[in-house]
């Protein structure tokens, strides 16, 4: 990988691994419908009159029913649910669960489409991770929302289905213009819960600092970044960010928020992360000639 690719991925890393401290911060005083239309708003506001300007909307007319799914699965419902489990667990441990994205993604792409068969080292990933998953919950069980791990569990599948629609539906539409109009789809769609949920009073300096680095540096900046890496080093390398976000997102929670790390937490990440690489490794070889897939042209789990 060259120079400039290494430094979009290590910022990368850094730029979606830090929303989930933000997240925590700002769902302290705003609701999470009103801090998702901020963040969506705002950043639509940068990315769609880029987005224009590239001529990357107009194709997506012929495709709005797949596009309002992405932004459903995808932004949407992950988004909320995760602001929304925020206010009950620390940041560092819905990030850490959230690693398990890839197992979930290996599952859907096991059992869909082509329906290839589950190998062993694909089916020892999944049993492994899902292993760290119940080491995660298992050793902070005590200190666990069951409400929250359930929000937790809907943003995993939602960004897991997010990027196999991308690939069936929409990959060969511009990424740019499908990334700008979901969220304009999204920021639509709250503008009205958000009116009801506005705060008593100005948020803290604090609170807005954070929503507005979400918005500018987490959400707008971050996807044009990633496009930029994807065109540097390729999709497969690019979702490997997938695998250093949470790690990012534990060690911001516990030295700036406080958050407690405990010993199963670092078992069940460690878990999660090996699980997860063999689970998406490619399938060996089996002489005959593997269909084409569509080629990812859209997010990770971008929180």
């Amino acid at each position: 990988m060259s120079a400039r690719g290494w430094a979009l991925f290590g910022v990368m890393c850094v730029t979606w691994g830090i929303p989930y401290l933000l997240i925590r911060v700002a769902v302290r005083d705003l609701s999470p419908a009103t801090l998702v239309f901020a963040r969506t708003g705002g950043a639509t506001l940068v990315l769609l009159p880029i987005a224009a300007a590239r001529r990357e909307l107009l194709p997506l007319l012929h495709r709005l029913a797949p596009l309002a799914l992405f932004a459903l699965v995808e932004i949407a419902g992950p988004w909320v649910a995760l602001s929304s489990a925020e206010r009950r667990i620390s940041s560092s441990f819905s990030a850490l669960l959230i690693a398990a994205v890839p197992l979930v993604g290996a599952l859907i792409a096991r059992t869909t489409g082509a329906r290839e068969r589950l190998g062993l080292t694909s089916l020892s990933g999944l049993l492994l991770g899902l292993g760290g998953v119940a080491a995660l919950v298992g050793f902070d069980l005590a200190g666990t929302s069951g409400v929250a791990l359930a929000e937790v569990a809907l943003v995993v599948v939602g960004y897991a289905l997010g990027p196999a629609i991308l690939a069936r539906r929409l990959a060969d539409m511009p990424a740019l213009g499908v990334i700008s109009a979901s969220l304009a789809l999204t920021a639509v769609v709250y503008a009205p819960i958000a009116a009801f949920s506005l705060p008593a009073a100005m948020p803290p300096a604090n609170v807005l600092a954070a929503v507005a680095v979400l918005i500018v540096i987490c959400t707008a900046l971050a996807f044009l970044l990633f496009f930029a890496l994807i065109a540097e080093v390729g999709p497969v390398r690019a979702t490997v960010i997938t695998y250093v976000n949470p790690a990012v997102a534990a060690a911001l929670g516990v030295g700036l928020l406080g958050e407690r790390f405990t010993p199963g937490m670092g078992a069940g990440f460690v878990l999660i992360l090996v699980g997860s690489l063999l689970a998406t490794r490619a399938p060996a070889p089996t002489g005959r000639r593997p269909r084409p897939l569509a080629p990812r042209r859209g997010t990770p789990a971008g929180s």
